[in-house]
């Protein structure tokens, strides 16, 4: 029987297709291994990245979604076994420390329609009524849902992980004392987020501390706190990696990323003082007698800033130097906040403090990498991973950047991640456990994860 000429083609593309299909390979993951670790007694040690914190607090969803959960799943393949997280209600709006007149409990952050001091309305992130008050902290929840796995506690710095009575009312003002830590202390008065955590033999751990030892410090621009000395640091990672390892638990070191590339200091452009020629030649009018010497151009400027080595304690801000994301904007529209009044240094990081932060954080990184190395423990550079992020990735055909809102991997409060970006996190922890144990703990598919809920 002879084909017709269209048939022929369709018949050789078919048989091309069968022959393709049958010599294309197969690509199937390995089967989940523990290699050289026993992830039974999975102990996760650290501060708010550990926690779930996310949005400005610390709430159910979020802490669902922290980086260490997602990996407590995963070694659920190779013989881990429920992680313990120290949750806050399911109906709780998140619960974080608003310090004032009062200290009380702040909500979390959504998006909404904010209307600013000019009646323009636009998408921004509002905080929530909170749900509770203060007293959530000192309701200690440890009789009844302890102990717990997830041992990260917002806000700590590295020297404070093993301080006991961290979570004791007495000591505070003293720099030793966390609300965090109070709700979820075996004895508040005694323990140490530290001895909590060896409590439970862990035969794994994961260690994420050091960004807060810096991080307070930026947050108020440099005008509270301090940075930890590399002397302190050192003693209190050595310390803790000591008694961690003590009893042969394997387990994983993360680095510190470069905190001053996150959105909450990269947001407001430094430059966002637009100007018409009126405006110019009233700020020159102005400024010029203090020597600013006609700065002032019609378009962006630079907004001007309190520097107390300045002349007259004022300047305009350079590139390079930061705004922070809770810098009051509708003084800056309505009330010539950054113009006619000078920003006030809690809410910018000069070029000196940004120094200050990057030196620490380079001398803090090399100390966690060699004690990672000199234990035989997994080293999880964290630092590289936020750079790519910076850069901008494309993940199973998702873009994932470091843009306020629209990137996908920071929550609403600029600092923290939100789930996709945890789980992006969970899996650079997961790649670098399996290179140092020889496990094949699966990698997570970073997109089942939500990144920023829009109205």
């Amino acid at each position: 029987m002879k084909l017709k000429k269209n048939t022929y083609y369709i018949v050789s593309f078919i048989s091309a297709l069968l022959i393709v299909a049958a010599c294309k390979p197969k690509f199937d993951a390995p089967a989940p291994g523990k290699g050289d670790i026993d992830p039974s007694r999975y102990v996760a040690v650290g501060s708010t990245e550990t926690s779930g914190f996310a949005d400005g607090a610390l709430y159910y969803e979020g802490q669902q979604n922290s980086f260490a959960a997602i990996l407590a799943e995963q070694l659920k393949a190779i013989g881990g076994t429920d992680f313990k997280t120290p949750y806050v209600s399911q109906s709780s709006s998140g619960i974080s420390v608003i310090r004032g007149n009062t200290v009380t409990a702040g909500a979390k952050f959504v998006l909404g329609n904010s209307t600013d001091c000019k009646q323009v309305t636009s998408l921004a992130p509002v905080q929530l009524s909170s749900t509770d008050n203060f007293n959530v902290f000192s309701n200690n929840i440890y009789a009844g849902s302890g102990p717990f796995n997830n041992m990260g506690v917002p806000g700590t710095k590295s020297f404070q992980v093993a301080y006991n009575g961290y979570g004791s009312v007495a000591n505070a003002g003293t720099g030793y004392y966390n609300p965090y830590f109070e709700r979820i202390a075996s004895n508040k008065n005694t323990a140490s987020i530290l001895s909590d955590a060896l409590d439970q033999n862990p035969t794994f751990f994961t260690l994420s501390i050091g960004m807060h030892d810096v991080l307070g410090y930026a947050l108020a621009g440099g005008a509270y706190d301090s940075i930890t000395t590399q002397a302190r640091f050192d003693a209190a990672i050595d310390n803790m990696v000591n008694r961690l390892t003590a009893n042969g638990a394997k387990g994983a070191i993360s680095n510190i990323p470069d905190l001053t590339k996150f959105p909450f200091f990269t947001t407001i452009p430094y430059n966002g003082l637009a100007l018409d020629a009126v405006l110019t030649g009233s700020l020159n009018g102005l400024y010029n007698p203090l020597g600013f010497n006609n700065a002032f151009q019609v378009g962006n400027n630079g907004f001007v800033i309190k520097d107390a080595a300045a002349n007259l304690g004022l300047r305009q801000i350079q590139q390079g130097e930061l705004l922070l994301l809770n810098l009051p904007l509708d003084s800056v529209k309505c009330l010539n906040l950054g113009s006619l009044i000078s920003i006030p240094n809690r809410y910018v990081l000069t070029t000196n403090e940004i120094q200050a932060i990057k030196n620490a954080i380079a001398g803090y990184n090399i100390k966690l990498q060699a004690v990672a190395q000199a234990k035989g423990l997994a080293y999880v550079d964290v630092s590289t991973f936020f750079n790519s992020i910076n850069s901008g990735i494309v993940y199973n055909g998702v873009s994932v950047n470091a843009e306020f809102v629209k990137g996908g991997n920071f929550s609403l409060d600029g600092i923290q991640l939100n789930p996709i970006g945890n789980a992006l996190l969970a899996n650079e922890f997961i790649k670098a456990i399996n290179k140092t144990y020889h496990s094949t703990i699966l990698e997570v598919n970073a997109i089942k994860y939500r990144g920023t809920i829009f109205p």
